[in-house]
């Protein structure tokens, strides 16, 4: 944090389920005047074309780099604390797929740390998606 203290980091890759409670309740904190919450969801269609479901697969660096990616988000920004999980495996349609939630002394590095960290964990650590529509055809998607 800016002002000396620590941030505090709850980082996962987890093939079971994602609870946003777990995320919000490991950032709530006192000092923190706002908290942000983004849910990745698996949707129904992709470009045009509806998808049956999908599976998510991460290389085996891809905490250490989800790590690395967390700790430079929240440099030099008052942040409190960031959580960040992302599931691996099969979902189905209306699954939560990745959870991220920051808090921070105001609103506004909190969203801001938000959209960066979960922006820079779609582009940037290797997890893969594959997708299988309805039609049969299914395809790989690099990185979220």
């Amino acid at each position: 944090m800016a002002d000396g203290r620590d941030v505090r980091f709850l980082l996962d890759i987890r093939d079971a389920p994602l609870s946003a409670e777990e995320c919000l309740k490991f950032v709530a904190d006192p000092s923190a005047g706002g908290v942000d919450l983004f849910l990745g969801v698996v949707r129904d269609d992709d470009g045009g074309h509806s998808v049956e479901k999908l599976a998510y697969s991460a290389h085996p660096s891809a905490l250490e780099q989800l790590r690395q990616i967390a700790q430079e988000v929240v440099t030099g920004v008052p942040v409190v604390a960031v959580a960040a999980i992302h599931r691996v495996g099969e979902l189905a349609i209306g699954d939560v797929a990745v959870v991220v939630a920051v808090s921070a002394v105001h609103r506004g590095e909190a969203f801001d740390a938000c959209r960066l960290l979960i922006d820079r964990l779609k582009h940037e650590v290797p997890i893969w998606k594959h997708q299988t529509f309805t039609d049969g055809r299914a395809e790989w998607v690099a990185a979220c």
